[in-house]
């Protein structure tokens, strides 16, 4: 009986456990498929870049948000894993190495700003992984790294882009300029766009006067303005950092400084805080920018991330328009997306490989790679100030006063010239 039974016992236990396990697996979830897609990265949320950095990373979660919805990346759902770079270089490679070592990230993505890119570079090189930054000037350089890509509208001549707009305005009024006077933040962003006016300046001939950095602590901004001032330069352009920008357009003004053109390269005049603050000091000042919703840079699917991005911002300490850096924020990580989704893989070689050969379509438009990641093809815009007449955020949403005048593709109005005739406005 007893063995009768343990044979019987045996015999189950044999035919049973095939059973069990393939029940296992018909019902099992893929292991691959619990984890989260982990995409790590570093953003200013604290410090000078703040100001903008806050309203990328509400971009990219509303990214986050959009892609889960439709079932993550290859069938897994995405996690955003992100520190606060406090706009320091200075704490962004102890956080890459935190992000790979310790959080076990699928995907690193880069910083926002040059001076935040530049250190991390280094560290994707040695772990060859593929970086895809956010507003990197020239990072790239030097390195040649084919797992680079840089999401900005610079083209093949990054630190000439930012001003190159700048001076074809200036060059097209009559009579020309002579003269020109270049005055930089010492720092990687100023130095770089500071070598770009230079070029610019040389291929159009004009003498340059002046060419000086300054350190990035500065904030009486009155001497520099005065010495810019004794060299009676026709145009100025500047490469500043959001305070040292705020500060040259109230130190311009209490000058009374009027050169025939102002600006060119700074950062800060973009963010809608700093608009508001400075108001009708704003008017005649020419600059750079990247995205505004003019009809020329409606490209399919911006305006209603913006919509997104502007409902999301209500009651938050962040720039309540989301015109600068967000659409941009969220149109890196379509970038990522559609290498994923092409290559149907996480392999950053692949990834980087499907990047250099083909476009993307992002809700800043198609965007396609040279071979050291820069856009084969500049789209920066060069904007002026006019006729603001006070501090209410309407004053900058009304895109007539902030009239895209370079390139031709996606001009919108005419530049008022010389500088003083825009102040009387």
């Amino acid at each position: 009986m007893n063995s009768h039974t343990s044979r019987r016992s045996v015999l189950w236990r044999g035919l049973a456990l095939p059973v069990v396990a393939a029940m296992a697996g018909l019902f099992a979830v893929p292991a691959q498929a619990q984890q989260p897609v982990k995409i790590g990265f570093s953003m200013a949320l604290t410090g000078p870049l703040a100001g903008a950095g806050a309203g990328a990373l509400l971009a990219m979660q509303i990214w986050e948000d959009d892609i889960n919805k439709k079932g993550g990346l290859l069938g897994r759902k995405v996690q955003l894993v992100y520190y606060d770079d406090k706009s320091s270089p200075a704490e962004v490679p102890g956080i890459y190495s935190k992000l790979l070592d310790v959080d076990k990230v699928d995907i690193i993505m880069g910083p926002y700003a040059s001076t935040q890119i530049a250190p991390v570079l280094p560290i994707a090189i040695q772990r060859k992984k593929t970086l895809i930054s956010l507003f990197g000037t020239g990072i790239n350089d030097k390195f040649k790294y084919n797992q680079y890509f840089s999401m900005i509208p610079t083209g093949p001549s990054p630190k000439a882009s930012f001003t190159k707009g700048f001076f074809d305005i200036a060059m097209a009024q009559n009579p020309k300029p002579k003269t020109v006077a270049i005055a930089a933040a010492d720092a990687e962003f100023g130095r770089n766009v500071q070598e770009g006016a230079v070029e610019n300046a040389k291929a159009a001939g004009l003498e340059i006067v002046y060419n000086r950095t300054y350190p990035p602590t500065t904030t009486d901004f009155g001497p520099i303005v005065r010495a810019v001032q004794a060299t009676n330069a026709d145009i100025v352009v500047i490469c500043s950092y959001p305070l040292d920008s705020v500060g040259w357009v109230r130190a311009v003004s209490e000058v009374g400084y009027t050169p025939k053109m102002i600006g060119g390269g700074m950062v800060g005049l973009q963010f809608t805080a700093i608009k508001q603050q400075l108001g009708p000091l704003l008017n005649g000042w020419v600059n750079y920018d990247t995205w505004l919703p003019h009809k020329s840079m409606q490209y399919p699917g911006a305006m209603e991330v913006v919509a997104k991005y502007q409902e999301r911002a209500k009651g938050q300490k962040i720039d309540p328009l989301g015109y600068y850096l967000p659409p941009w924020a969220y149109a890196y990580l379509q970038t990522l997306e559609q290498a994923v989704n092409a290559t149907k893989s996480f392999d950053d070689a692949k990834i980087a490989e499907w990047l250099h050969k083909n476009p993307v379509k992002t809700v800043i438009g198609e965007v396609r790679f040279a071979a050291d990641g820069e856009w084969t093809a500049s789209r920066f815009p060069q904007v002026q100030f006019q006729n603001i007449g006070g501090s209410d955020i309407k004053e900058f949403t009304d895109m007539a006063k902030q009239p895209i005048l370079s390139p031709k593709e996606l001009e919108s109005g005419k530049v008022i010239y010389p500088f003083a005739n825009a102040k009387k406005k």
